[in-house]
């Protein structure tokens, strides 16, 4: 007999160091979302990303968090990237943990190629937001990925998150599982 399919993996990259985040809790919702079409899930929080030494391209070894985070991005079918926005563009740790996907440049599948990204921002306040969703749109796109249509821009002075997986905004909610629903979506194409 032969054994079934494991299913298709959706990673998510996001969130801030020191303690669970806006960022980290509205990530976890879209891959909730994922999960309920039937995709396996596999998050890399602002704890994971700072276990993560600054990427250094001249570097002959990795370490077994860098080789972790390398590996599951190889078996992703889809990626939700969130970053909250700092002085109006990603964190660092974010983007620390995109540059490491260099790893990947001789792959058959090159970094995010022909993958689905889901995108999510959060800001104290609505000008970040923006610009930190342009910049993970044109990252992503250095990247080869395929940014779903729609992205998540949420104010954090205006919505709260909750230890349950809830927001206080019913809309930031729907839009959160929007783009775990998205993704899912979007992922069959890329593995075909």
């Amino acid at each position: 007999m032969t054994p079934a399919p494991s299913p298709p993996l959706v990673v998510g990259i996001g969130g801030t160091i020191g303690g669970v985040s806006s960022t980290e809790r509205a990530l976890r919702i879209a891959l909730d979302a994922a999960a309920e079409q039937g995709f396996a899930t596999q998050m890399f929080g602002g704890a994971d990303m700072a276990r993560l030494p600054l990427y250094d391209p001249r570097a002959h070894t990795r370490t077994e968090d860098e080789q972790a985070f390398v590996a599951a991005v190889r078996r992703a079918s889809a990626v939700i990237i969130a970053s909250p926005g700092y002085h109006g563009s990603i964190s660092g740790v974010v983007k620390n943990a995109l540059d490491l996907l260099e790893e990947t440049a001789k792959d058959a599948r090159p970094y995010l190629a022909d993958m689905p990204v889901g995108l999510i921002a959060t800001a104290y306040g609505w000008q970040a937001t923006g610009s930190t969703i342009a910049a993970l749109r044109s990252i992503v796109h250095a990247l080869r990925g395929w940014p779903t249509p729609f992205a998540a821009a949420i104010n954090t002075q205006v919505t709260k998150f909750d230890d349950q997986g809830g927001a206080s905004d019913p809309a930031v909610l729907e839009q959160l599982r929007l783009i775990g629903r998205q993704v899912a979506r979007f992922a069959p194409l890329a593995t075909a």
